[in-house]
C-alpha cells in the first residue's frame, strides 16, 4: 500500500537520498526545510518540485493528516512547528536513523560503513563495485556519488536498485549507528569527534558484532584492537586491510601520488595486481581496500572489485578541484570538518607544491567546544609556515547551542603555536582576505559540512580571481 510521508529536512544529504528512495517504491512525497525557507539552493529544491515533491515552509501547514509519517532529520527539535502539527494531529513520527535502519534491516543483504571519517567515499565506492560487477545495489550515501551523476539526476546521494542488497553511510554521531544489523560492516576508522572514546568503542563494538563480517582497519588502533578482540572471541568473521606493515587480508604497498589521482599495488590472496585510482591521496587508497575488502565479503572477486574502482569518479566536495584561474590560482573544495578528514586533506595537498589558503567553517559551535585542542594541533602540525588559515564563525542555523568556544579560540591557538590564522566575524570577509593574499601557485582550500552553499561560495571565489 502506498503511504504518505512527509520529511522535516528533505534538503539535508542525509534525507534527500533516502526520499528519492522511498519516492522510488512508490509512496508520496512531501516535505520541508529551513534552507528552503532561507533561500539557500534554490536550484536542489526546484529540482525536487519538477520531480513531484511537495515542498512546504517549515511552519507546520505540509502536516495536515494522522496517515502521515513525518521522518525527522537530526538537527530538526521539537519545537519545530512540523513536529508540534504531527503530535497535534497524531501522524507517525521517525527520525531519520529510525527510518533508514528499518529498510537497512529488511534488507536480505546489506552493507553498512561506519568510521569517523571516510564513510562516505567508501560508501560510494562499494556502490560503484556492485553496480558495476551487477548487484543493482539500492545505496544511500550522505554526498553525492559522481558516477551516478546524469541530467536527470545531478542529486546522485542515492541509487535507486533492487531489493537485494542494500548499502548505507551509518552515523555514529548521534549514537543510531546501534540500530544497524548489517551482513558485512565496514569501520574505516575510530577517533573523536562527536562523542567521547568511551560510548565510541561501545558503538562500534556492537556495529561489528552484530554482522556476519567485520571490515576493519589495522592501521588505526581502535580499529586493529577490535579486530583482536573478534578474530579471539570468534564471534564475527574479520577481515582486515592495512597500508602498513601489518599482516591483513588486503595490503596496500608502493603507494605513488600522481598529478590526477594516486597508483598503489594491491596485495590479497598472494596475489598482487597495480591500481590506479582517479582520486588523490593516500586516505583514498584505505577507502579503496575497505571497499574492496567489503564487496569481496559478498563473493565479488578481488580483481573485479579493483578493476570497477580504476573508474571510480569520486564524492562530491570530496577534495574536488573547482577550476584553476587565469593567474594560476586553484580552488579545491572539500567536505573536510574533523580533526581526521582535516589532517587527509592537507596531507594530499602537500604532497605537491604551493602554498595553500584555506577558508575553514566549522560544521557547528559544538564540535568546536568537544575538539578544540585537537583543531588546534592539526592546523599547527600540518599548516606549513607560509599557509594562512581563515575562519568565520561556526554554521549556526538557530536552536538552542554552546557558543562558548568560537572560531577566534581556535584562530588564537594555532597563532600561538607559531602558524598563520586569523577568525573573521563574516564568511564574506574571509573571502576578501583570501583574495588580497592569493598568488599565482596558491592552492585556496575551501572546507566544512553542513552547508550546501560552500560549494557555491568556492565558485565565486574562482570568478573573483
Amino acid at each position: 500500500m502506498n503511504k504518505d510521508y512527509y520529511f522535516c529536512g528533505i534538503g539535508g544529504s542525509g534525507m534527500m537520498p533516502l526520499a528519492l528512495i522511498v519516492q522510488s517504491q512508490g509512496h508520496r512525497i512531501s516535505g520541508s526545510d529551513r534552507a528552503l525557507d532561507q533561500g539557500r539552493t534554490p536550484e536542489k529544491f526546484d529540482w525536487l518540485r519538477a520531480h513531484g515533491v511537495g515542498l512546504f515552509a517549515q511552519d507546520g501547514s505540509g502536516v495536515t493528516s494522522a496517515d502521515q509519517t513525518v521522518i525527522a532529520s537530526g538537527a530538526i527539535e521539537d519545537t519545530v512547528p512540523d513536529i508540534a502539527a504531527a503530535k497535534r494531529v497524531g501522524a507517525t513520527i521517525l527520525t531519520r536513523p529510525q527510518f533508514l535502519s528499518q529498510l537497512f534491516n529488511a534488507s536480505p543483504i546489506s552493507v553498512g560503513v561506519a568510521g569517523t571519517s571516510g564513510k562516505s567515499t567508501i560508501t560510494g565506492m562499494v556502490a560503484w563495485i556492485l553496480h558495476q560487477t551487477g548487484h543493482r545495489p539500492t545505496v544511500v550515501n550522505g554526498a553525492v556519488m559522481k558516477n551516478f551523476v546524469t541530467d536527470d539526476q545531478p542529486f546522485a546521494s542515492a541509487l535507486v536498485g533492487g531489493n537485494d542488497t542494500f548499502v548505507a553511510e551509518v552515523d555514529e554521531s548521534d549514537g543510531s549507528i546501534a540500530r544497524y544489523n548489517a551482513t558485512v560492516a565496514v569501520v574505516s576508522n575510530i577517533s573523536l569527534d562527536h562523542k567521547s572514546m568511551e560510548e565510541l568503542r561501545d558503538l562500534f563494538g556492537g556495529f561489528v558484532r552484530r554482522a556476519d563480517t567485520a571490515v576493519l582497519n589495522l592501521d588505526n588502533t581502535e580499529t586493529a584492537a577490535l579486530a583482536q578482540q573478534l578474530a579471539d572471541s570468534g564471534e564475527t568473521k574479520v577481515r582486515t586491510f592495512t597500508l602498513g606493515e601489518a599482516e591483513a587480508d588486503i595490503t596496500a604497498r608502493a603507494i605513488q601520488p600522481l598529478a590526477d589521482g594516486i597508483r598503489f599495488e594491491l596485495v590479497a590472496a598472494g596475489q598482487s595486481r597495480t591500481v590506479t585510482l582517479k582520486v588523490p591521496g593516500a586516505h583514498n587508497v584505505a577507502n579503496a581496500i575497505a571497499a574492496i575488502a567489503a564487496a569481496n565479503a559478498l563473493d565479488v572477486g578481488i580483481d573485479e572489485a579493483a578493476t570497477a574502482l580504476e573508474s571510480f569518479e569520486g564524492i562530491r566536495r570530496r577534495l574536488e578541484t573547482v577550476g584553476t584561474s587565469a593567474k594560476g590560482i586553484t580552488v579545491i573544495d572539500d567536505f573536510a570538518h574533523n580533526p581526521d578528514k582535516i589532517s587527509a586533506t592537507l596531507k594530499t595537498l602537500h604532497a605537491f607544491d604551493g602554498r595553500l589558503l584555506v577558508m575553514f567553517q566549522p560544521h557547528g559551535f559544538g564540535p568546536l567546544k568537544l575538539m578544540r585542542q585537537e583543531f588546534i594541533d592539526t592546523f599547527a602540525t600540518l599548516l606549513k609556515p607560509d599557509d594562512v588559515l581563515v575562519m568565520p564563525e561556526p554554521v549556526y542555523y538557530g536552536g538552542t547551542t554552546d557558543r562558548s568556544v568560537s572560531s577566534g579560540d581556535i584562530a588564537e591557538g594555532v597563532r600561538q603555536a607559531g602558524r598563520q590564522a586569523e577568525a573573521l566575524a563574516t564568511r564574506d570577509l574571509c573571502a576578501d582576505r583570501i583574495v588580497e593574499l592569493a598568488k599565482a601557485g596558491d592552492r585556496i582550500l575551501v572546507m566544512g559540512a553542513r552547508d550546501d552553499t560552500l560549494s557555491q561560495y568556492a565558485a565565486e571565489l574562482l570568478q573573483r580571481l
